[in-house]
């Protein structure tokens, strides 16, 4: 039976991916486990966060999901797609001729296959619980409160 994946956490990996791409130039995650509970993504990094850059991420996270952002979806051409996104993540057992794309307000955009909420309000209070880093990957385990 295959796992229900919670749109409040997969709308949040979505935040925390632009945000991570944004404070630190790094790109989004190589791999999320997205749970319930608690879910982590993996980073290519050279070095294990702070205190103060955690603090930093979180608070970010934070105010995008306070600004009520709508979250909406648009369907590209796959060679448009291909040209505008990472599109190595989407499954090859869906429609390749139109990509989902879903935008996190003017926040956030990539292609997705997942379920999301209507509204980054809709999501809950984000907080790091734990990082570490090794051999040039950080993780980033987090839930929502």
């Amino acid at each position: 039976m295959k796992k229900q994946i919670d749109p409040r956490m997969h709308t949040v990996e979505h935040i925390l991916n632009q945000t991570m791409v944004r404070m630190f130039d790094c790109g989004r995650c190589f791999e999320a486990h997205i749970e319930r509970k608690r879910s982590r993504c993996y980073f290519h990094y050279n070095r294990e966060l702070t205190q103060d850059e955690v603090a930093e991420i979180q608070t970010r996270i934070n105010n995008v999901i306070e600004s009520d952002l709508r979250i909406t979806e648009s369907f590209l051409p796959k060679e448009q797609a291909d040209r505008l996104y990472n599109t190595e993540k989407v499954p090859d057992n869906i429609d390749t001729d139109r990509i989902r794309i879903v935008h996190v307000g003017d926040y956030d955009a990539c292609p997705c296959i997942g379920p999301h909420v209507a509204s980054t309000k809709d999501i809950g209070i984000f907080r790091v619980t734990t990082t570490s880093f090794e051999d040039g990957v950080l993780k980033i385990r987090f839930k929502l409160d």
